[in-house]
């Protein structure tokens, strides 16, 4: 993904294995985005979450940074913006941020190098962040006397409110071993291990039920924070009942108990490699 030959600033592949990739191509700019690369990127998040054959989607980007957030001449034009257009553009980028936050499909940040302020949300919003030894971040807003608002509510889920307490304050840069500790980042590996680690979650999560994906990032969702009540045992039990008694649940429990691979599972997607 490093070597995209294009124009285009966001490149959307999909491969038949149903693995969706987003790819940031803006290197000259470290991958920085405004206003028409948002609404590319609402644009792809959007196709691909309509998408029932898109099992798995790759947010990257090539060159050295992953993205050093917004673009410094978009910045410059908002500027001058008047609160009302100043509240419609961050309203569209809250928008592209809660469409990748929700997607039903599995989603896998891949993070090579600086992300800067709003590409910590990108980061957030992915449920599997993986990360080279290389990748550093900073929530930088306050340097410029702005704050991190639209991404808030995504990094402060990611991080815990006692982090984002201080690098929301402190735009502290800091590095991936440390984004782990945080729990912004899940796995970090060496600059040349980056790919295979992507490859080998990817394989992990095409081994699964595709129903059962979709519905168990629904349940993560749902569950959160909420009391442990009649209501709530209610509602778990319902949902597990309807999966028993779906056509890949059955399949799931006969192929168990028959010693077999499920019908989802395939040798191609087994032993799929993206190179």
């Amino acid at each position: 993904m490093n070597n995209l030959q294009t124009d285009a600033k966001v490149v959307v592949e999909v491969d038949r294995y149903g693995v969706a990739t987003v790819t940031l191509n803006n290197p000259d700019k470290h991958n920085a985005f405004d206003d028409a690369i948002i609404a590319e990127l609402t644009t792809a998040f959007t196709s691909i979450a309509n998408n029932d054959d898109i099992r798995v989607m790759v947010l990257a980007s090539t060159g050295k940074s992953f993205s050093a957030g917004a673009d410094l001449g978009w910045m410059k034009r908002m500027a001058s913006y008047s609160y009302e257009e100043n509240l419609k553009d961050a309203n569209a980028l809250a928008v592209m941020l809660k469409t990748l936050n929700f997607m039903p499909q599995a989603t896998i940040a891949k993070i090579q190098g600086a992300a800067f302020g709003g590409a910590v949300g990108l980061a957030s919003c992915c449920d599997i962040v993986i990360a080279s030894e290389k990748a550093s971040f900073c929530l930088s807003e306050v340097k410029l006397g702005l704050i991190p608002a639209t991404i808030s509510p995504y990094v402060v889920n990611a991080m815990g409110l006692k982090a984002c307490r201080r690098y929301f304050q402190s735009a502290e840069r800091f590095f991936a071993d440390k984004a782990q500790h945080l729990g912004l980042v899940d796995e970090v590996v060496s600059p040349e291990a980056l790919d295979e680690a992507v490859d080998d979650m990817i394989r992990t999560l095409l081994a699964n039920s595709p129903l059962a994906m979709r519905r168990a990032k629904t349940l993560a969702f749902d569950v959160a924070y909420q009391d442990i009540n009649d209501e709530l045992l209610q509602d778990t039990s319902e949902r597990i009942a309807a999966i028993r008694v779906s056509e890949q649940g059955q399949e799931g429990l006969t192929a168990f108990f028959e010693k077999r691979a499920p019908t989802w599972q395939t040798d191609s997607a087994e032993n799929k490699s993206k190179g």
